[in-house]
């Protein structure tokens, strides 16, 4: 120890030190030979506490150490070698962090032009006495640098200060302590220690104002996700009834989104250049068939006007037609892509396998502080654990072979009668719409009229409970396969009543309403649908969930609440979605009473699920439900949608009383009448009408266009194949390499055990030699 001391006391002193302190440069030569005496002096340190380990198994005989104990009694070469692992040495310590941040600190200063580390005091600078080369040099390493980088924190401005702190991959202990050590005094300039100048009025408003708008954009950032109603209930409802319960709250959250940007295609391009909003731009009858803003010549005969050649005036029908495809188009795109993109998150780990362990060991979130918040992130660690054990459970319980039988005997008698109930609900719709046409004194009375939105919607409320009562007969094994088998019977109940509903609309009261505006009943027909929906679903909320929990407290006295009927919900969701789609060429305000309506339901559900509910009795992870839901909605309700209002746009002769088509023989010849306008308007616009021959009229180009999109979904699903494939592939190779690395460890500790004992086997050779003369002398000192 005496050596590497008297060293350190001879450093000579570098020019620099005689006048003002050592540059940056000069700084980082005395510490780079600082820190190779501390390697040399810790491997020496290392080299005697091998040799003393040595005599101390030599001593007490202690026998080999094998490579798998744990590791406090592993030899030295095992821990040398398990040290050197790729494992144990990637990564970022917390030395190398404090380490990386000085240097970005050190970066910042000089191009800032911040005071160098030589104007600070001689007594401020890092000092080479206070070092105890028998500690660990590591630790000394990581104080000397963390003593800096406090120092360069000193000499930045408070918001670089702060914004490098909260980018640390620090402790938030950690980072308040940098805090503290680092915070300037009052009254004093940031840089100059020592100086007694004080901050001026202007920076002082400065700063002031400064805080002032960052309060203020953080408070109108609050004010903003208040107004959202999943911020918070979302992460309650996941943790207290799992994902299932859950996969319905973002199913009702992307139907908003989906309704807002239709409403606003339809605002910005149907009713904003129609006029202000009043009771009747509800309905299509409303829309005119003129066109608006047209540029007018000098009149000829003093009675009307002429347009102007070369003007291009806003065409309503065009414009009507045009939106409402356009929006449908911008929809299919978005549900498209939605749904591929739910797949790929779905389906991208490849496998659950060793999930478990990432949700017990990478669940927690260690920024959280406050006691709600971890409290619901406790619920939902437990809840996730739940569901993955119970899905474990699930794939190592396989039934037997007379239960397979049994139970499929049971599914198939239990389909039969669910498909007949979903028949003989169509055929009441049928026939109580024909006693509604044929009946005369239906046509002016609006009451009458609520009375086939009643029936279909008590339909809608009374099957899928009768579908329930009959589904408790199935000895259904996975939790997931009874919702998946409840959402296809009651999507065939929906889609039954549904078809009828359309044969209604444009078969029958086309037919019954000539010479009428049989548009705007369809429109209104929708719209009492819509809303007799809402009001069934709070009266189904309120009997079905309260009073049941109410009288299973109070009068059964048990404590077994309702479960949340995933499949029943989400098809209702479903149902009123398809309801607006087919409306909007009718009411094009149709997507705003339905925004209101899911805003309403979000609120109701979310309370009732919350007071009146409880979770699942057999939790099960819903991984892929988001993908299922979004399938549903593009494939059956959007699908079916687009066909009815492509068979209304092609097929349907419009009211010649009412509407922006009036006067033509379909909603399709809108785009030929303006094609007709635009070529005498002259040939500054000649190449519309080329592309509205060529592209919209051309039907090589309608299944161009239908085949590129199907591609598209092909592509993204061989995509998610593709990944799938290298994710295994990869894991593959995960697991070769950790076998390859097990036999290098078990190859170099057989290398090193034999070393050991070589070594070992000549030491007591040598004693042995050395023994007897040793003996001689203690018997003759005898």
């Amino acid at each position: 120890m005496a050596q590497p001391l008297a060293f350190i006391l001879d450093v000579p002193e570098t020019p620099g030190d005689q006048g003002q302190g050592p540059s940056p440069y000069d700084e980082s030569e005395v510490h780079d030979s600082f820190q190779q005496l501390i390697q040399e002096q810790s491997q020496c340190t290392a080299q005697e506490g091998l040799e003393l380990q040595q005599r101390e198994r030599e001593v007490t005989g202690s026998s080999q150490q094998t490579l798998w104990r744990p590791e406090g009694t592993q030899s030295t070469a095992t821990l040398r070698i398990l040290a050197s692992m790729p494992s144990r040495t990637i990564g970022r310590s917390r030395g190398a962090i404090i380490s990386q941040y000085y240097n970005r600190t050190v970066q910042l200063r000089c191009r800032s032009s911040r005071p160098l580390l030589g104007n600070f005091v001689r007594s401020a600078w890092p000092s080479l006495r206070l070092y105890d080369l028998e500690l660990d040099p590591t630790a000394l390493e990581e104080e000397e640098k963390q003593s800096l980088l406090v120092k360069e924190l000193q000499s930045l401005a408070v918001a670089q200060r702060d914004h490098m702190l909260r980018g640390m991959p620090l402790s938030l202990a950690e980072k308040r302590s940098l805090r503290e050590k680092s915070r300037t005094p009052r009254g004093k300039w940031r840089g100059q220690p020592g100086s007694g100048g004080v901050c001026s009025c202007c920076g002082r408003l400065r700063y002031a104002c400064v805080l002032a708008l960052h309060s203020l954009g953080l408070a109108l950032l609050s004010a903003l996700q208040a107004l959202m109603p999943w911020r918070y209930a979302l992460k309650r409802i996941g943790g207290q009834f799992g994902s299932s319960v859950l996969s319905y709250f973002l199913f009702l959250k992307t139907l908003l989104a989906f309704n807002a940007l239709l409403l606003l295609l339809l605002v910005a391009f149907i009713m904003g250049p129609q006029g202000c909003f009043t009771h009747t731009v509800m309905y299509y009858g409303h829309y005119s068939n003129a066109t608006l803003n047209q540029p007018c010549g000098s009149p000829l005969d003093g009675s009307q006007c002429t347009p102007r050649v070369g003007g291009l005036p806003y065409n309503m029908p065009l414009a009507y037609l045009s939106t409402v495809g356009v929006s449908f188009f911008i929809t299919c795109i978005t549900l498209v892509y939605s749904m591929a993109h739910s797949f790929g998150e779905s389906y991208r780990v490849g496998s659950t396998s060793g999930i478990h362990a990432i949700t017990v060991f990478c669940s927690w979130d260690y920024k959280v502080t406050q006691k709600r918040a971890s409290r619901l992130q406790q619920d939902n660690i437990r809840t996730r654990l739940k569901e993955l054990l119970a899905e474990w459970q699930l794939r190592h319980s396989p039934r037997s072979v007379c239960g397979r039988l049994r139970q499929a005997a049971v599914l198939g008698l239990v389909w039969l009668l669910c498909l007949g109930t979903a028949l003989g609900c169509a055929v009441a719709v049928h026939v109580f719409s024909e006693f509604m046409i044929q009946s005369p004194e239906a046509a002016g009375q609006e009451a009458v009229l609520l009375v086939l939105p009643l029936v279909v919607g008590l339909l809608n409320l009374g099957a899928p409970y009768l579908c329930r009562v009959l589904a408790a007969l199935e000895p259904h094994d996975s939790p997931v396969l009874e919702v998946y088998v409840a959402i296809c019977r009651n999507l065939i109940l929906k889609l039954a009543i549904l078809g009828t509903l359309c044969y209604h609309w444009l078969g029958r009261r086309v037919g019954v309403l000539q010479g009428q505006c049989w548009e705007d009943f369809v429109g209104q027909e929708l719209y009492r649908f819509l809303v007799m929906d809402f009001v069934l679903m709070l009266l189904d909320t309120l009997f079905g969930e309260l009073v049941w929990r109410i009288i299973s407290e109070k009068k059964l006295k048990r404590r077994r609440k309702p479960e949340f009927d995933i499949a029943r919900n989400v098809l209702e969701l479903i149902y009123g979605q398809t309801l607006t789609w087919l409306g909007v060429l009718f009411s094009p305000l149709l997507p705003a009473v339905q925004i209101i309506k899911l805003l309403l339901v979000f609120y109701v559900k979310k309370t009732s699920l919350l007071a009146n509910c409880q979770a699942p009795r057999r939790p099960w992870l819903a991984s892929h439900m988001s993908t299922v839901f979004l399938t549903l909605l593009c494939f059956p309700a959007f699908l079916g949608a687009a066909v009815f209002l492509c068979y209304a746009v092609w097929q349907v002769k419009p009211s010649s009383t009412c509407g922006p088509f009036r006067t033509l023989d379909t909603m399709y010849e809108a785009g030929r009448v303006w094609v007709r306008h635009l070529e005498a308007a002259g040939p500054r616009v000649s190449w519309l009408p080329w592309v509205h021959r060529y592209l919209m009229e051309n039907t090589f180009f309608v299944f161009l266009v239908s085949a590129l999109l199907l591609a598209v979904i092909y592509l993204n699903i061989q995509v998610v194949r593709g990944q799938r494939k290298v994710i295994c592939l990869l894991k593959e190779q995960i697991s070769n390499e950790g076998e390859d690395k097990i036999f290098l460890i078990n190859k170099l500790h057989s290398i090193y055990e034999r070393k050991e004992r070589e070594e070992r086997s000549r030491v007591g050779t040598t004693e042995e030699a050395a023994a007897p003369p040793a003996l001689l002398t203690d018997e003759q000192d005898a």
